[in-house]
């Protein structure tokens, strides 16, 4: 679509690179308004030490993943691994490096692990959204060629999709999931029976329609059996299966047995 937002002279700005750090912006902003207005006894230094050590390793697991899916691009030209103008963030790489940090960085200083978790959710799914916004300007990410009627066609050269083809939109299948999401889990947040319920409940969510977007992507991103299960998911599988354990394992040690109202 406009994969360059705007030329200043000799600096240019990719509209990839400016939605993920828009979604990061505000879904930070959102999760510290959301704590100081849920007063969890929490520092706001420490809160914001803790969105920065998760955005770093989210971007960081995200980039990784994506290069080891793709290694062959990158190992003839290493230095092209830093440049994340032209995309190249996989979500389950951010998720899971992003995950492991914050709880490690929240065990150190007792913080409320799940509460917290539950509390920067809905920013997360608002991260997706503005994410997928971003490849969609970029043209990454793309879907497979298709005839239905909402298929979408780029024409832009400095695109990352391909050219002049219809396809499917899949950035804006997986825009509408996050979007959803996140007016799912600021409903949800209000009615939760457990500490915890409302980031699992993201994960597993997510995991089952990243699940089914995967079908009709068409662009190269790793296969984990050939040609019928990509990495992302399997990645999935294993995501819902153990977000469903952590449902069952809070809710029990939560001793809760009752369906809120």
């Amino acid at each position: 679509m406009f994969p360059i937002l705007s030329r200043l002279g000799h600096l240019t700005i990719y509209s990839y690179g400016f939605f993920v750090i828009l979604g990061f912006a505000i879904g930070t902003l959102l999760a510290i308004w959301r704590a100081k207005k849920e007063g969890i006894s929490v520092s706001f230094e420490r809160l914001v030490d803790l969105f920065f050590y998760s955005v770093l390793s989210a971007i960081g697991g995200a980039r990784l993943l994506y290069v080891l899916l793709n290694f062959d691009s990158y190992r003839k030209n290493p230095l092209k691994i830093f440049n994340l103008s032209e995309g190249g963030l996989v979500f389950y790489g951010g998720l899971i490096l992003a995950l492991g940090i914050s709880i490690l960085y929240m065990k150190r200083h007792r913080m409320p692990v799940w509460r917290l978790a539950d509390l920067v959710s809905p920013s997360i799914a608002l991260g997706i959204f503005f994410g997928r916004i971003g490849c969609f300007s970029a043209g990454c990410c793309y879907g497979r060629e298709t005839s239905l009627p909402w298929a979408v066609v780029f024409k832009d050269p400095n695109s990352l999709g391909p050219l002049n083809v219809p396809i499917h939109p899949v950035q804006l299948y997986e825009a509408g999931i996050g979007l959803g999401l996140f007016a799912f889990l600021i409903w949800w947040g209000k009615r939760k029976r457990f500490e915890g319920e409302t980031f699992w409940l993201l994960i597993l969510f997510y995991s089952i329609g990243r699940f089914f977007i995967e079908m009709v992507r068409g662009d190269p991103r790793g296969f984990f059996v050939e040609p019928f299960l990509s990495t992302s998911q399997a990645i999935g599988i294993l995501l819902v299966i153990f977000s469903l354990f952590m449902l069952f394992y809070l809710k029990r040690r939560a001793g809760v047995s009752t369906w809120p109202s």
